[in-house]
């Protein structure tokens, strides 16, 4: 069967660091088209994929034979370009958030395959808590939290800065999405949501320093914290149940692979080193556990899949509405 030809709509941090390459790692995918007008990023493209075709502009892709459309471009364009890629009859994939509302994202379903880029799902450490929560390893959870916190005191210029709702910036939207989603995954939809947002930095417009409760059904509370301006860092993942925890430090490998040209044809790519695994037990009584390997690579495979009618979506527009549905339940509660 003949691969499934991608177009790549932006070649920012997500298209350079994140998409491309996965793509360009998947068996049954080819990379056939890369969407920038910025002069620095088009030699880039050109340098790594010499074989990809460079675009100047969205309504470039709609008519041009292609298979997939990816979409990764600033927060606010997510939804409009997702449907101009559906009205012309693509499955798409859109990065997180996939729109700025939950009744924008609502809107792009009953069409073409929608597919959302959360890939912190397949994070090493997320799937060694998934996996020890299934094989009851921790006994009944009781408390799941979860931090992606940054040190970034100096705010750099740029549209995640900015105040505008429309713009979807600040770090709920940025890292909250992520850890979310990841509360979803594992425990379902909250029934109730408190939340704490804050702008702490001086000058800053967008939140920079953000805390939600969430209560799930079935009695799990997951804390979260986001912030970028965080001088210790704590626990990435510290989930507690009634017969043992599970305590993990520093963010998932993969993103900073990736980041300096690595890819998952590379041997060991995903693989956690032994002095970064996390601990399982009680006090006093704590073993290392080995992290489950980080597999990004499984994202684009289960799209190609589900695309040609094969599986279902790695992750569904059902599953991006009600992380967007906690968000702007967050935004309430806080004020």
């Amino acid at each position: 069967m003949d691969n499934l030809r991608v177009a790549l709509i932006g070649y920012g941090t997500g298209g350079a660091v994140f998409h491309a390459p996965l793509i360009s790692a998947a068996p049954g995918l080819d990379l056939a088209a890369v969407v920038t007008r910025d002069p620095a990023r088009r030699a880039a493209v050109r340098d790594r994929y010499p074989g990809t075709a460079l675009l100047d502009a969205p309504g470039d892709v709609w008519s041009g034979g292609y298979d997939l459309v990816v979409v990764t471009t600033p927060n606010r364009t997510h939804a409009p370009l997702a449907r101009a890629a559906l009205d012309a009859g693509l499955p798409v994939v859109v990065d997180k958030p996939v729109a700025v509302t939950a009744a924008e994202a609502r809107s792009l379903a009953g069409g073409p395959l929608v597919v959302p880029f959360h890939n912190r799902r397949w994070d090493g450490d997320f799937r060694t808590a998934a996996r020890l929560i299934g094989e009851g390893t921790l006994g009944r959870v009781l408390r799941f939290e979860s931090r992606f916190t940054r040190w970034r005191p100096q705010i750099k210029p740029g549209w995640k800065e900015t105040a505008d709702p429309a713009a979807a910036g600040g770090v709920l939207y940025d890292l909250g999405a992520h850890l979310i989603d990841q509360a979803i995954t594992l425990f379902g939809p909250p029934v109730a949501v408190h939340a704490e947002l804050d702008v702490r930095r001086p000058g800053a417009e967008a939140v920079d320093d953000a805390f939600a409760a969430l209560t799930h059904a079935n009695g799990v509370r997951s804390h979260l914290w986001m912030s970028a301006i965080s001088a210790d860092l704590g626990p990435r993942f510290r989930v507690l149940g009634d017969r043992a925890a599970y305590v993990t430090y520093g963010l998932d490998g993969q993103e900073d692979e990736l980041r300096a040209g690595r890819t998952p044809q590379d041997t060991g790519f995903g693989v956690t080193p032994p002095e970064a695994y996390g601990g399982v037990g009680t006090p006093g009584d704590t073993r290392p556990e080995p992290t489950d390997q980080g597999r990004y690579q499984d994202f684009y495979p289960a799209v190609a899949a589900a695309v040609r009618g094969e599986g279902p979506p790695p992750v569904t527009l059902e599953d991006a509405i009600a992380g967007l549905e906690v968000i702007e339940t967050a935004t309430r509660s806080s004020r």
